[in-house]
């Protein structure tokens, strides 16, 4: 098996497992009655997600990387609990964030295996990115750990 291969066996296993936790997950929350029987997990104090890359107003190419930064708190898979942690959502050309208490649906942009980096393929024109923080569940923390948005312009 060459290293090719080995990458490629990882890559699709990691993949399988994200998958399954992303659905355990919701399972997790279809199994539950009511919006009032969901746990709320408090954000850690101080914590911050922001954007890293690109910057507000930059000029991206059609595909570009987006780099998600976070302080004062862990990132983790949905479906596994682990105390101040969460992981990333990102809201593309949108106004208004998530429900509070409520899974987020689509969109945002689920990163359920804790992937801290993406490639987005966007239309030419003017766009706005913003990260908001879910916990094991997709729900945000309470308050709700947000970056600001920023402004990217695509060529």
């Amino acid at each position: 098996m060459t290293i090719f291969s080995r990458i490629s066996t990882h890559r699709i296993a990691a993949s399988k497992f994200a998958a399954l936790l992303i659905a355990s997950a919701f399972t997790l929350v279809a199994g539950v009655s009511s919006a009032q029987d969901l746990p709320i997990t408090p954000a850690p104090e101080g914590a911050k997600v922001f954007i890293v890359s690109p910057q507000d107003g930059a000029t991206v190419e059609k595909e570009f990387t987006v780099v998600f930064g976070l302080e004062g708190m862990g990132v983790a898979p949905a479906g596994i609990d682990f105390k101040d942690t969460g992981h990333h959502h990102l809201l593309v050309n949108q106004t208004d964030l998530p429900p509070a208490g409520k899974p987020m649906g689509n969109p945002p942009i689920h990163f359920g295996a804790g992937q801290t980096q993406t490639t987005l393929t966007l239309e030419p024109g003017t766009h706005t990115l913003q990260l908001i923080m879910g916990d094991k569940l997709h729900i945000p923390h309470e308050p709700p750990v947000v970056s600001s948005v920023i402004t990217v312009t695509v060529k």
